[in-house]
């Protein structure tokens, strides 16, 4: 990316801003380090960015890991690619790697994941325009969780994580006569419950399952040395799938699920001298905002919109996606994500296909944006997976 970029917000990029200038009914939710909220991997995202309740695959560290309890494999890992943003740029990427290993159905299992984003190359200038350095901004992420089966049809797990942020590449902005910025590091934590039960049809076996989970639950992240600080993207997440058989070989899955992020609005209705009819008195000032206890900002995000309830519903994503699966080794996948305008507008559909062969699975995905000037507009993604018990039986087969 060889050009200037003057503002963190482009650095920030999965929150889409429109070319028109925003007006005072606009109220988005604004983050640190958004890039962990961005779906990793071919198969979820080809269903719309769904995967809370979605069928137990070598990806569910992200979307939910208690669905590891109820993989078929004992163990697995798998890589995950998306040359991010590319209508607009062509140096912004995200790579995912992944893998679980089951001990055993009363010991549980652990899972683990490593998420990388660059933001590619960005050129800082100072007050007139002027180049001062070129940086390399990037982002990640490193947790681990463990899982076990509680009932039969149901399975919990908890997970925590390390993220961490360099906008600036190590640059102090200070010598140049702005505020000195370094990078920033916290931890979070996710619990995650996940409950799948079969019924017998005349068609054969079907499945009903739930999950919720709740993401990101740490410590908010400073940047500069003025005190500012910004909440990570926590969430609260809940999905149902539920697979339908055909006859002996073709599957078709139903999913939906919704995100809101526990995140509290700088337009809030918790500002001092909050006057529901002065919008002028809505906007919470830099300093309060950063002060804001990270666990009261969690619960306060529940009802701190000056719209209201109403408002508070639209900060709420949907997303709906189906899965076509040919005696589970051909998918066709295609899905709809659903944001209010106001909240940001990421509004897409997307398509998938997948490939499953012994220990192999591929899955891919693109993505077509419905709202002007989407960035997430034309965007794929790519995943690898491999079946860890399936090589070490092919290895032993050999010998």
């Amino acid at each position: 990316m060889k050009k200037i970029v003057i503002s963190l917000a482009a650095l920030l990029c999965t929150m889409r801003m429109s070319a028109q200038a925003v007006d005072d009914t606009m109220n988005p939710l604004i983050t640190s380090m958004p890039s962990v909220s961005i779906a990793p991997d071919g198969r979820a995202a080809g269903m719309g960015d769904v995967g809370v309740a979605t069928e137990a695959d070598f990806n569910s560290q992200y979307w939910n890991p208690a669905k590891y309890a109820y993989m078929y494999s004992k163990g697995g890992i798998t890589a995950s690619y998306t040359p991010w943003l590319r209508k607009l740029v062509s140096d912004i990427d995200l790579a995912y790697l992944a893998g679980f290993y089951n001990i055993g159905e009363l010991a549980g299992g652990i899972g683990a994941s490593f998420t990388y984003f660059s933001m590619g190359d960005v050129a800082l200038t100072d007050g007139s325009g002027n180049v001062i350095q070129n940086v390399r901004p990037n982002e990640w992420a490193l947790d681990i969780s463990y899982f076990r089966k509680l009932h039969e049809y149901v399975s919990m797990s908890v997970a925590v994580r390390v993220l961490y942020s360099d906008l600036n590449n190590g640059y102090n902005s200070s010598t140049s006569g702005g505020t000195e910025m370094h990078p920033a590091c916290t931890a979070a934590a996710d619990v995650a419950v996940y409950y799948r039960q079969p019924f017998e049809l005349p068609m054969g076996t079907s499945y009903l399952a739930v999950g919720l989970t709740v993401k990101n639950l740490g410590g908010k992240m400073t940047y500069a040395d003025d005190g500012s600080s910004n909440f990570i993207p926590a969430s609260g997440n809940l999905g149902v799938s539920y697979e339908l058989p055909c006859d002996k070989y073709n599957f078709l899955t139903f999913n939906l699920e919704t995100n809101k992020l526990l995140v509290p609005s700088r337009k809030s209705r918790f500002t001092e001298g909050f006057d529901p009819n002065d919008e002028t008195t809505w906007q919470m000032s830099q300093q309060a905002y950063s002060d804001l206890n990270p666990a009261k900002g969690w619960f306060q995000s529940l009802g701190d919109a000056p719209g209201g309830a109403k408002e508070e519903f639209h900060e709420v994503r949907w997303g709906a996606g189906i899965e076509y699966s040919y005696n589970k080794q051909f998918f066709a996948r295609m899905g709809y994500s659903y944001e209010n305008y106001y909240k940001g507008n990421r509004n897409y559909v997307t398509f998938g296909a997948g490939f499953h062969l012994s220990i192999v699975t591929l899955d891919v995905s693109y993505c077509v944006g419905l709202a002007a000037s989407n960035p997430l507009d034309q965007t794929m993604r790519f995943t690898l997976g491999f079946d860890l018990a399936g090589i070490k039986d092919l290895v032993n087969n050999k010998k």
